[in-house]
């Protein structure tokens, strides 16, 4: 009975025991649950109610009334009695003279000198008889009429010789649409107010009829489409440049898209965007989808370093044999921990003030060259990322894998060593913000055109996105050198073109 009795109280333990585990890991399994639900609030929260902006100041930095304080001890009589409990009192002193800093008016902003000045010149109502002219006094202000729409119209006379034997007429002059109404000039602002300027085609023929002047929505989008046909060789040639270079940025977005296929809704396809931020080149390329295919058709031919998100479709890229060597975005991995601040406040504070460090040396390298730039990214930038790299090995092993600070560590962890390329070679960016900036303009014009009109669209919006964005990268004022090129490229020899691209674009006036 004793042996009986201890197996039915061992055996009662042995419950427990496996009930206790079996709590502990639903508490474990409810415990990942609720960080997760509590950071996709926290985040959905932020997205409606915060500010956008991913400001960090860790919290060992003085605030503006602690340095305001400070300063206001060290220059004034002794008159703080006790600071050590977080508490000012102040005793009475003698007056103390104080300038009063006089605030700056503003100051009217000088009007460019190239504008056009139209003179008006007010008199005096009354008799001027005898009155002797002593100066005058001129006031400027800066005006503006609608944009002009006007016609240019080719007259060319005939001649023909005494004997009736030849007609002379000069030549047609060289049009970009020799079919179209349109001239160089309005075929480009409608392109400029679409892919610049963010303008619909729809709302640009609205525009038109407050002037009288009825232009068909097909008659624009002929314009658009016929017009990319004409620089398609340009797209070509850069494309090739892009490709041609050592160094590339690359990310994608989202753009929606008609298809026929699909009766009552878009196709999601996307632009694929690759950023030479060394020379100024940018290529939109459109694909249908998401997949490796693109990168891996487009960078086919391309050697040297690839820059990247993150992002799984560019791993194939990792193998030996590509000729690329793939490195990582770091404001990337600082976003996973700017967003785990509300979970593990003490954890994602020590990442991100790391990661500012290591801002805060590209900051004073920026105007460095090349030689002198890796050397303090090896002297400096290297042992913190070093540091960093165990310190989040080590912090992962005791947090939760599926809470925010969980995947912030983890998401660094696994692409820390091509986080750790840019600190290699001087000419590399610690992140992959050039080609996000480069991406804006998609961003803000398919919130206004909505979607592209099919998928031959897409690829010539992508054209269009690549040679403007070019322009901008180069401070070019888009118009003229679109204007000019539309103009010159139907007699421009084939095999140089690329002179026409705007990083080697000269105006001819």
């Amino acid at each position: 009975m004793l042996l009986i009795g201890s197996l039915r109280i061992f055996a009662a333990s042995s419950m427990n025991e496996a009930a206790a585990i079996d709590y502990q890991q639903k508490y474990e399994q409810l415990q990942g649950q609720y960080e997760v639900l509590k950071a996709e609030l926290m985040q959905l929260r932020r997205l409606l109610f915060a500010s956008r902006q991913e400001r960090f100041l860790p919290t060992d930095t003085l605030s503006a009334a602690q340095l305001r304080l400070d300063i206001t001890a060290a220059l004034l009589p002794a008159t703080v009695v006790n600071t050590a409990a977080k508490k000012v009192e102040y005793t009475k002193t003698a007056a103390v003279p104080t300038t009063l800093e006089h605030k700056q008016h503003p100051v009217r902003m000088k009007l460019p000198e190239h504008l056009e000045r139209r003179i008006i010149t007010l008199e005096p109502s009354a008799d001027l008889t005898g009155l002797i002219r002593m100066g005058e006094e001129v006031t400027e202000e800066l005006d503006y009429e609608p944009g002009r729409l006007f016609v240019n119209r080719y007259v060319r006379p005939k001649y023909i010789s005494k004997d009736n034997e030849a007609i002379l007429i000069a030549p047609v002059a060289a049009r970009p649409l020799p079919k179209a109404i349109a001239g160089a000039g309005l075929l480009a602002q409608t392109i400029i107010d679409k892919y610049v300027d963010h303008l619909p085609l729809y709302r640009q023929q609205q525009r038109f009829a407050r002037e009288n002047i009825t232009i068909p929505y097909s008659t624009l989008t002929d314009w658009v489409h016929n017009s990319c046909r004409l620089i398609e060789p340009l797209y070509k040639a850069l494309r090739k440049e892009v490709i041609a270079s050592d160094y590339l940025h690359a990310d994608e977005t989202p753009i929606k898209v008609l298809d026929k296929d699909k009766k009552g809704e878009t196709h999601r396809g996307y632009y694929w965007v690759y950023h030479n931020s060394i020379e100024g080149l940018v290529l939109f390329d459109y694909q249908m989808g998401r997949g490796r295919e693109g990168p891996k058709q487009i960078l086919k031919d391309f050697t040297g370093h690839l820059q990247t998100d993150g992002y799984s479709a560019y791993e194939f890229f990792k193998e030996e044999s590509s000729g690329i060597t793939v490195l990582h975005c770091m404001a990337h991995a600082r976003r996973k921990f700017y967003e785990a601040l509300p979970n593990d406040k003490p954890r994602a504070e020590h990442a991100l003030t790391q990661i500012g460090k290591l801002y805060d040396i590209e900051r004073r390298a920026k105007e460095m060259d090349n030689e002198r730039r890796l050397a303090i990214r090896r002297q400096e930038a290297m042992p913190v990322l070093e540091s960093l790299g165990e310190w989040m090995k080590e912090q992962y092993l005791e947090v939760l894998p599926k809470s925010t600070i969980g995947k912030a560590l983890g998401y660094s962890i696994e692409r820390w060593q091509e986080l750790m390329v840019y600190a290699t070679e001087g000419k590399l960016n610690i992140d992959n913000n050039p080609v996000e900036n480069s991406i804006r303009p998609v961003a803000v014009g398919r919130k206004n055109y909505l979607f592209a009109g099919s998928h031959q669209a897409a690829q010539r919006s992508a054209m269009l996105y690549s040679l403007l964005g070019t322009c901008k990268l180069h401070g070019i004022n888009p118009f003229h050198w679109l204007k000019e090129v539309l103009q010159t490229i139907p007699n421009h020899p084939i095999n140089k073109v690329s002179d026409l691209l705007p990083h080697r674009w000269t105006p001819l006036t």
